[in-house]
């Protein structure tokens, strides 16, 4: 169990459990995850497509779909559980507290509306905007565009999102999420939907902008590359638990988990040696999800212990956490 005794913790996630209301009955997607960010830290939450990354984060802003469920599990953003916080509280956090970049710029922005008004209005609702003319929120929008590379900032913010290509969107959605003082913001995925070379000049910008203005980071990704260059401690997860954590050079160093084994082993080398050979099976039904380690059907190492007890997150030096009860060897 992760014990946090860091003043400087501006998020802590305690034990979360999230559920989906299905036909089928409840999709246990997350349990029981644990996760905290110091202030002008850089996570990253890494994992396969499915496994919870996207739905934690959700989570932080309270933006999950009307069909979820939380029946434990606590989210403090300095100290204050956004889980029981009011409509006003919660609306505070999102406008001066926490901003996310979402993993597809195309449905993060409105088509009918032009950019410029899209940002005068974050500018507008946040603290930022009050008492402002204007001007003042017109200059502070052009010198976001500015700040994310693009060029002839007074025509993008006339512009329509239908008009820009998808690196400019996503750019744009980096300019609005970094428009006003926010101390924590979350990627996910920002560079799913682009081609390689635009994908790093997006990951690039945004580290910059991160370190120059003192923001802490949540970077989401399924790419332990995109996690190792962008990132000072990792989160692995695996449907929906947090199977290991470290700083990330430790983590590169010595994995020890055999999830995050088996991710290290699926990345291709440009060295050679053969066809990456990847992690067999899939991430499990969240409807049944299995007894015990819920990566035990796919783990070369599952015991019998593994099939019924759930392994908690245990401390093996230098602040290097793993869930595994082989690497602690009770097994």
């Amino acid at each position: 169990m992760i014990v946090n005794n860091e003043k400087d913790c501006i998020l802590d996630i305690r034990n979360l459990h999230v559920w989906y209301r299905t036909y089928g009955g409840f999709a246990e997607v997350l349990d029981g995850v644990n996760l905290m960010v110091k202030k002008g830290e850089k996570v990253g939450l890494v994992g396969e497509a499915g496994c919870g990354k996207t739905t934690t984060m959700r989570s932080v802003l309270r933006i999950l779909p009307e069909n979820a469920v939380v029946p434990k599990g606590e989210i403090l953003f300095h100290g204050q559980d956004i889980l029981k916080m009011k409509s006003q509280e919660i609306n505070k956090v999102r406008t001066q507290g926490i901003s996310m970049i979402f993993q597809e710029p195309s449905a993060a922005l409105n088509p009918v509306f032009t950019i410029g008004t899209q940002m005068f209005d974050v500018i507008r609702y946040s603290g930022s905007g009050k008492a402002k003319s204007k001007d003042e929120i017109k200059e502070l929008a052009v010198k976001a565009i500015r700040e994310v590379y693009i060029p002839d900032p007074e025509r993008i913010l006339k512009s329509y999102p239908g008009q820009l290509s998808g690196g400019m969107k996503q750019r744009v959605c980096i300019a609005m999420a970094i428009v006003t003082d926010r101390e924590l913001l979350i990627a996910d995925e920002p560079g799913t939907s682009l081609d390689v070379t635009i994908q790093d000049q997006v990951h690039r910008l945004l580290r910059g902008l991160v370190e120059k203005k003192g923001m802490s980071l949540i970077m989401i990704t399924h790419s332990l590359g995109v996690a190792r260059e962008m990132t000072d401690r990792i989160y692995v997860m695996y449907a929906g638990s947090i199977v290991e954590t470290a700083e990330t050079k430790v983590l590169f160093k010595d994995p020890m988990h055999p999830y995050t084994l088996g991710l290290l082993e699926s990345v291709p080398r440009l060295t050679g040696g053969g066809m990456a050979e990847g992690i067999y099976g899939r991430i499990p039904n969240y409807l049944s999800p299995p007894q015990g380690c819920r990566f035990h059907p796919r783990c070369r190492l599952a015991a019998e212990r593994c099939f019924e007890e759930k392994p908690p997150l245990m401390d093996v030096g230098e602040g290097h956490y793993v869930a595994c009860f082989w690497v602690q060897g009770v097994i």
